[in-house]
């Protein structure tokens, strides 16, 4: 009955652990540069994308299905800021774009608790998606004096004998 739901839901998995793992390497990488902030909202990304994965697996149990734990895509080896942000941003879009029309599948399909859950995810990307827009937006107007004074801020930190997450 619900076997297209858990097809979508599956897709979906994928699609945040492929998330999940990217978005960490991306927080090791800002972290080793010393870009705390950059590397803070990679991390909790990550974790917001973890908990989308609980509720998917939840939902494709419940519909009794098996939950697929493999990701889509593999993880890119990007170093540079203004590249991460930019394919951060454009895996946000995507994963928005899906999710709406998965939402109006499971609907068509008469599962509309499948349609809420792709629905709410929806606004969690849409959110994630703005906020890499808006440190994509700070680096065009700040240029590499954005940067630099994460950096500032970091050696402030550990020079006071402060403690750096």
């Amino acid at each position: 009955m619900h076997g297209k739901s858990v097809e979508l839901l599956n897709k979906a998995v994928a699609d945040e652990l492929s998330a999940v793992h990217q978005y960490m390497y991306f927080h090791f990488h800002c972290d080793d540069q010393g870009f705390d902030l950059l590397a803070g909202l990679f991390r909790q990304t990550a974790i917001e994308e973890m908990l989308h994965i609980e509720r998917l697996a939840e939902r494709i149990l419940f519909l009794k299905g098996e939950v697929n734990m493999v990701a889509a895509a593999e993880v890119r080896s990007i170093r540079e800021v203004g590249d991460m942000l930019k394919l951060a941003r454009e895996m946000e879009e995507h994963s928005s774009l899906d999710y709406n029309r998965w939402a109006n599948e499971c609907g068509a399909n008469a599962d509309s608790v499948s349609k809420k859950l792709f629905e709410d995810l929806v606004a969690d990307e849409e959110r994630h998606y703005n906020q890499y827009d808006d440190e994509l937006e700070n680096m065009d107007k700040f240029g590499d004096k954005y940067l630099a004074l994460q950096s500032i801020e970091r050696s402030k930190s550990r020079t006071a004998g402060r403690p750096v997450e």
